[in-house]
Parts: C-alpha cells; structure tokens; sequence
C-alpha cells in the first residue's frame, strides 16, 4: 500500500492492509519484504515523529474507497492552520492509516432492485459468489446461500420468511459460529439471537428505502445481518491482535511520540480494541494521548459501569478504568446518521430506537442503540456538548469523555452512505485538534 499523498498537499501517510482473515497483507510492494508494517516502523524509529496520527475507516470494502476517505479527512485535518499552528514544541507528524476489508451492509452496497436474467452484475450466481467472500466460511455455505437466493427467485415480494430459507440461515449462523451474550458482550456478540424471520419482517418494516424492495431486500435481506456480524468480529480480531502488536511496537519505537487514534463507525470497533487487545483486558505499553470515536457503529453500553442500570459491565469497560487514554475521549453523534440510527438496532436485535434522541435518563435509553446516535453511556462524569464550529474552544480535559452532539455538522443530507460518512467537515477536524491538543 506503501506512502501516499494527500491531494492538494505535501504532506504523506501510511497505508497498511489487512485481509478478510484478520492477517496483514504480506504482498505490500512498499514495505519489508511485502509488509508495511516493518517499513512503518523503520521510518518512526529513525525520524522519530513528534505525534503518530492512526485512522481506522469503517464500511470501505476496496483499497480506493478506503484512501478516499483518509485523503477526505487528512486533508480536512491539515486545512485547520490555525489549530496546527497550536500545537506546542516542533511538529512532525506521521499519518497512518489501516485499510481492512469491512463491506457495507446497507442499501449501498448493491444497487438495482432486481436480479440480471442475463447473469450480469446482480446475478443469483454473482450475490452467492460475493456473500461467499464476504462471509468466509468455506465451500458448506453455498448451497446454503443458493436455497436463499433461489427462494428470493421463487417470491421476490414473499410476505414470509418461506422454511427453507429459515432453516438455511439457521444453518449460516451456526458456521459462522455467531453468538448471542446480550449488550455486555463482545461487539461481535453484543445483540440477540440471530432469528431470520423476525430480521426479515424488521427489514421489510422500513419500507423500501431499507429493506423492501431492494435486491437484498425481502428474504435476502437476513444477509446483511449475517455480514453485519462477519465485519464487526473482524474489526475486533484486528484490533485486538495485529494491530494491538503493532501501535505497541510504534510506541516502543518512538517512545516520546504522541499518540492519537481515531476510528469511524466499524472503525470505533477497531481502536477499542487496539487500546484494550485480546479480551479488553491488556495494556498497550503507555496511554495514549487521545482517542476520536466518529459516528461510531458500536454499542452506547460498550464502555459502561453498567447497561440501563443493570449490573452488567460493558465489554470496553476494563480499560475504561485502567485510563488507557492519558488525554480526552471524544464522540460524536448524529440524529441525521440513519446507518448507526436505524440499521444499527436493526441489525443487533432486529429493533429500532425508540426515537427519543437525547433520553434524560439512561434507563430510557434502549438496549441495542450506537455511540454514533446515543454516545457513550452508562458512566458518570461523562459530559455532553455541542460540537462547536471551528472558532469555538471545547477546554478538554484530560482523562475525561466527551459526547458531541454533531447533529448540525455530521449527515446533514440524510440517506444511508454518503451521510454516514458526512465526517471531514471542518468542525469534526477542529475537534480532533482540539482533543490531540489537550
């Protein structure tokens, strides 16, 4: 993936690539031997940069989506002089950003609300061949697949989730080996038994924007659930176990280097794990010195004391505690973000939030909700706010967490996609600066 640059500028990052198994590209022509990372480190331990910037982008299936958004938001970064200028002693960043396969599972991903009859693009053989790759699991989920996608062919407009089909999820699931342990669980583990039918009749709920008339709407639409759970347990395995290593490794390579992670959606998913590795419970070898979770696709009771006054801790939690984070946690959300504020509970427990945005009582929050809607919840001191525009002062606080209600900067437009990754205004780069300056 090598070093690229930021269009409109001078300035370079890194980018480094994992595959759909959770395993660092080896065929990097850029970097040692084919991987990256060892040209990564090579350059922080003999530049010593002053601060070491790590992005994780969320749904961005292919190398090109994933370098546009980085370039987006980079560059947004960049623009901000005066918030640049701030920063004290010499400046001398590196940028770095992860490319993992994570596919969308929303009305994005495959256009068209009808199979190709003549085996173009929307084919029954093309949507069984991309839910192969993007499920992973071996050569048993074909004919799976295929007994879903012929019962679509059978009733396009079926008012019920016909048996075959049932039993044919049922199946997936079990070699996916999904699990269900409620919204203290593992991100990949945090919603509800995984029931197709009641998927289906949700999905079919939201009319066709979402899951009605859609080529993965209708009895297909469980599919998207079952990828949505495939990408969120490999955001996690990623950022528990490569990456984990490795901002580790760059911390012991450049040990007065500042270090500042942000993630998007699945991405939030990726740097909470990196900061609390295998089982939430390990320790990078220092704090780090801010974290930025940006219209995050990940539970608001991840990190919580507890999960709507129950005792239950959330996955996160331990490292909550441990003060991972030497400086702030900022979050920001959206009431306009219809990913995180209605395919998310969606996809967790076939459910929607209960459309109260700002609950003056977390035990009014609902079970299956997202920091990208609801913020981090289930912790005292947590503060809420309004993200400011680029000449307001936030006064962050080290150590603290703070909830950014961005309503007025971050999916203005609506819709799914594009709104979702509303996120390179110059309002959320003044709160990253803001935060890495703290």
């Amino acid at each position: 993936m090598s070093f690229r640059t930021i269009p409109g500028s001078k300035e370079q990052y890194a980018l480094l690539s994992f595959d759909k198994d959770g395993k660092e590209r080896t065929d990097d022509k850029g970097g040692v031997d084919g991987v990256m990372s060892k040209e990564i480190l090579a350059r922080v331990a003999r530049q010593q940069p002053s601060h070491v910037f790590f992005f994780s982008h969320g749904w961005q299936g292919d190398v090109a989506a994933a370098c546009d958004q980085y370039n987006r938001w980079i560059k947004a970064m960049l623009d901000r002089t005066e918030d640049r200028n701030a920063v004290k002693g010499t400046f001398t960043p590196m940028w770095i950003g992860l490319h993992w396969p994570s596919l969308p599972f929303g009305d994005e991903e495959l256009g068209g609300s009808d199979f190709n009859a003549d085996g173009g693009a929307m084919s029954p053989d093309y949507i069984v061949a991309t839910y192969l790759e993007r499920l992973g699991l071996g050569s048993d989920a074909e004919p799976l697949l295929r007994t879903i996608v012929q019962a679509h062919q059978r009733d396009a407009a079926a008012t019920g989730l016909p048996q075959d089909a049932k039993r044919a999820y049922a199946n997936l699931a079990a070699l996916a080996g999904h699990k269900s342990e409620g919204p203290s669980g593992p991100p990949d583990a945090d919603g509800t038994p995984f029931d197709p039918g009641a998927t289906f009749e949700a999905a079919a709920a939201t009319g066709t924007d979402f899951g009605g008339g859609g080529v993965l709407g209708g009895i297909l639409s469980p599919l998207r659930q079952l990828s949505y759970w495939t990408m969120k347990k490999r955001a996690r395995s990623i950022g528990e176990s490569g990456m984990h290593r490795f901002v580790a490794d760059l911390m012991n390579a450049a040990p007065n280097a500042r270090f500042h992670l942000m993630g998007h959606s699945f991405g939030c998913i990726v740097v909470s794990s990196i900061l609390g590795g295998p089982g939430a419970t390990q320790k990078l070898p220092r704090r780090v010195d801010s974290v930025a979770l940006i219209q995050g696709a990940v539970s608001l009771w991840a990190f919580g004391d507890y999960v709507q006054q129950q005792s239950l801790k959330g996955y996160f939690n331990p490292w909550v505690h441990r003060a991972a984070i030497r400086g702030p946690l900022v979050v920001s959300r959206s009431v306009h973000d219809r990913a995180v504020g209605t395919l998310y509970p969606w996809a967790s427990a076939a459910s929607f939030a209960d459309g109260s945005f700002d609950p003056e009582s977390d035990s009014d929050l609902p079970l299956y909700g997202a920091i990208g809607r609801f913020g981090i919840r289930g912790l005292p001191g947590v503060s809420f706010r309004p993200m400011l525009d680029t000449t307001g002062s936030y006064g962050f606080e080290a150590g603290k967490i703070y909830n950014l209600e961005a309503s007025k900067f971050i999916a203005k437009g609506g819709g799914v996609a594009g709104a979702h990754s509303d996120i390179d205004g110059p309002q959320v780069a003044h709160a990253l600066w803001q935060a890495a300056l703290v």
